[in-house]
């Protein structure tokens, strides 16, 4: 909220002299050309001489927006193109033509990736750029295959979805969150703008999507497109459109027995190559529409981009795909893809690079990257370039340690939605005693989406069901062991978050020695959604937190209520400077506006405390607790929003265990206790909601669709 005094309106009839106090300009008008050419004349103006200024257009040439503008201009002028939602997709494409001054293209790449957290990719400029180039070609072979009536719109987005590494939105489901209308546009330009007639042909519009733009179904702002919601007595249902009559039809749940056999497959590429090679319906849809497009990114990339790794770098950070074209081709097998679909004109890029020899070297893209050497200076993606380096110091099925050089060894999660288990704690347990002997400093985290989304509830319900309550009562010491381990480690402890970062793997947070988050980090104590509460630490050191940042004479009340209701209520931040404000991250805490630096900066962030001399904290036995006064107050609380009808009973037990350990327990007045109480308060607590229905059944409603029950 504080930054919003940053931002000022203004208008091109009164404003236009405000440019000048600008270093940075960026162009976002509509796209066309004559519209871009007119106000650039009138905003040279306005430009010092160091002004840079850019456009921010999706494909029409950089170098025509400038004509007829000064040497000046034309020196501080290139293309920054942001994929939309800028906020959440990574790419921005940097388009630099042949007047632009290189040293604008690296202050601008510069900022971008460290102060906007972008990941920034140089192309040509050419028609679509990079991102749009080859996702609009592969978006149009869908089309194709649609229009044929072989698949279902429900049958292609399961197909081009999560099964092969892509957005859940798939195919048709994006379309319709970006608007149809873009897409055309984008594709038209595409298709005037290239001079190969067969590679305009590639682009030009359906007829579906002529009459869906007639029609204004242009979808979600239009509020139908290739899906419609529908309004029911008994709530939304969501309609597919029939592209034949274009009416809507009742949504078709697609029979896909191939996808389901690989839904356990955690590898993406294991996944797509199964699939890709597959002799049914889905094979024969990806070789059509995804071999098509590995084969166009193979022959257009030495014209757009300078190098395969920019054009993996687009995809993955601009169309949110796992792996990008190349990463694909090696994932399915060079042979392999052109075998499928049987191509006898090899584009000269994927003859030569076929030919090279493997040399183990790489662990991801083998065959096109096996040679690939970051930049000197470049500190991105330290963590996958340290596995391919075969710095594994250990490793099991939800954990590795990895040396990352300097001195400093790095845990990496890497079970689904890196959950954390029974292998994951013992790889935190050898990950203190490995780093007392051999290293200086630990960094915890990975290159995946999210952090971790909590505790293994699989484990956890089978269980509970089974009444196993001694197993439980060791999962919970073990896990409450390994992150005081972690606190009383003799070296450094740094912790990396990303994304999701619930339950167990944000109180891993809350037991480093210091947190280097990602900007984006949705970090909450959440348990109570699943009808537990936090048993890792996570309410002790809430707790310790609050009580010690409490002035001396203050009534305790208002700051244990506060971390009553982050648990409570499941309270996550919505950033990183969110999860310092609700308390989640310290002031010494820091946070990464880019992603891909946030273990190089984690890493750092344990060097320097190693340089200080790091000394471990010791055990706490003064956290000062409430006792009956404080627990009171917060069951009256808990009582009062029962009777307003705001909580189930089920919530009222759950909130009467949280204040019993906030409280201290069954203590008469406010007194100084150990961390060892409160954990054991915890435990106690944890096991004895294992133990009722209502918890299995929120459990087991989580498991199984993903969301919460409050039963």
């Amino acid at each position: 909220p504080e930054r919003l005094k940053l931002i000022s309106l203004g208008s091109f009839e009164t404003d236009m002299p405000k440019l000048s106090e600008c270093d940075w300009i960026i162009e976002a008008v509509v796209e066309q050309l004559d519209v871009k050419n007119d106000l650039m004349a009138k905003v040279e103006q306005y430009l010092g001489a160091e002004t840079i200024i850019s456009s921010n257009t999706s494909g029409i040439p950089i170098v025509s927006i400038a004509e007829g503008r000064s040497d000046q201009f034309r020196r501080n002028w290139l293309g920054t193109h942001f994929f939309n939602p800028p906020r959440y997709l990574h790419l921005m494409e940097v388009i630099p033509t042949k007047d632009t001054d290189q040293k604008i293209v690296e202050k601008i790449k510069k900022f971008a990736e460290n102060n906007l957290g972008k990941g920034v990719v140089v192309a040509k400029d050419t028609p679509g750029f990079i991102g749009n180039r080859i996702g609009i070609f592969g978006v149009m072979r869908a089309l194709e295959l649609l229009a044929k009536g072989n698949f279902t719109i429900e049958e292609i987005d399961a197909i081009t979805g999560t099964a092969i590494g892509r957005a859940k939105s798939a195919t048709f489901r994006t379309m319709d969150i970006a608007g149809i209308d873009i897409l055309a546009n984008v594709s038209g330009d595409l298709a005037r703008r290239l001079e190969n007639n067969e590679e305009r042909a590639w682009f030009a519009l359906p007829d579906l999507i002529v009459r869906l733009i007639e029609l204004g179904a242009i979808g979600e702002k239009a509020g139908h497109g290739f899906y419609k919601k529908e309004k029911t007595p008994s709530g939304s249902r969501i309609l597919t459109l029939d592209q034949k009559t274009l009416d809507y039809r009742e949504r078709q749940e697609p029979i896909l027995q191939e996808l389901d056999e690989v839904a356990s497959v955690f590898d993406v590429g294991e996944r797509v190559k199964t699939l890709f090679t597959g002799k049914n319906r889905v094979g024969q849809f990806l070789r059509s529409t995804l071999g098509s497009t590995l084969l166009y990114a193979a022959k257009v990339t030495p014209f757009i981009a300078n190098s395969v790794d920019d054009v993996d770098r687009a995809m993955r950070w601009g169309y949110g795909w796992d792996l990008g074209p190349f990463e694909l081709w090696d994932a399915i097998g060079v042979e392999t893809v052109l075998e499928a679909c049987e191509v006898t004109d090899v584009p000269p890029l994927v003859r030569d690079l076929s030919a090279r020899k493997l040399d183990g070297t790489s662990a991801v893209s083998k065959r096109f990257r096996s040679g690939y050497v970051p930049p000197a200076g470049q500190d991105l993606q330290i963590l996958r370039i340290a596995k391919e380096q075969k710095s594994v110091v250990s490793h099991n099925d939800e954990a590795s340690l990895i040396d990352l050089g300097d001195g400093i060894l790095a845990v990496e999660f890497h079970s689904k939605m890196n959950a954390i288990g029974a292998s994951a704690i013992k790889m935190l347990q050898l990950a203190v005693s490995e780093a007392e002997q051999n290293f200086d400093g630990i960094v915890i985290g990975n290159d995946g989406k999210n952090f971790s989304a909590g505790a293994n509830l699989m484990m956890i319900l089978l269980n509970a069901k089974e009444e196993n309550w001694g197993e439980l009562d060791i999962m919970i010491r073990r896990f409450q062991s390994s992150v005081i381990g972690l606190r009383r480690c003799s070296v450094p402890v740094v912790v990396a978050p990303a994304g999701l970062t619930l339950g167990g793997g944000c109180e891993i947070c809350l037991h480093g020695d210091e947190v280097q988050a990602a900007a984006e980090t949705y970090m909450g104590q959440v348990e109570v959604g699943v009808g537990l509460l936090p048993a890792g630490g996570g309410t002790k050191e809430l707790l310790i937190r609050t009580t010690d940042s409490m002035p001396i004479t203050s009534d305790p009340l208002p700051y244990v209520r506060h971390v009553f209701e982050l648990i409570g209520f499941g309270k996550v931040s919505t950033s990183a400077p969110n999860a310092k404000r609700l308390g989640f991250l310290r002031d010494i805490d820091g946070y990464t506006m880019n992603k891909e630096r946030l273990l190089a900066d984690a890493k750092d962030r344990a060097l320097r405390m190693v340089k200080k001399g790091y000394q471990p904290s010791q055990p706490r036995y003064d956290i000062m607790v409430g006792g009956d006064g404080i627990r009171v107050a917060l069951d009256l609380g808990v009582h009062l929003a029962w009777r307003a009808g705001y909580i189930s009973e089920h919530d009222v037990l759950i909130g009467k265990k949280i204040s019993h350990i906030l409280s201290g327990g069954a203590l008469p007045h406010a007194i100084k206790v150990s961390e060892n109480h409160l954990l054991d308060l915890e435990r106690e607590g944890f096991l004895s909601l294992c133990g009722e229905p209502k918890t299995r059944e929120r459990i087991s409603h989580t498991l199984k669709t993903g969301k919460t029950l409050r039963n």
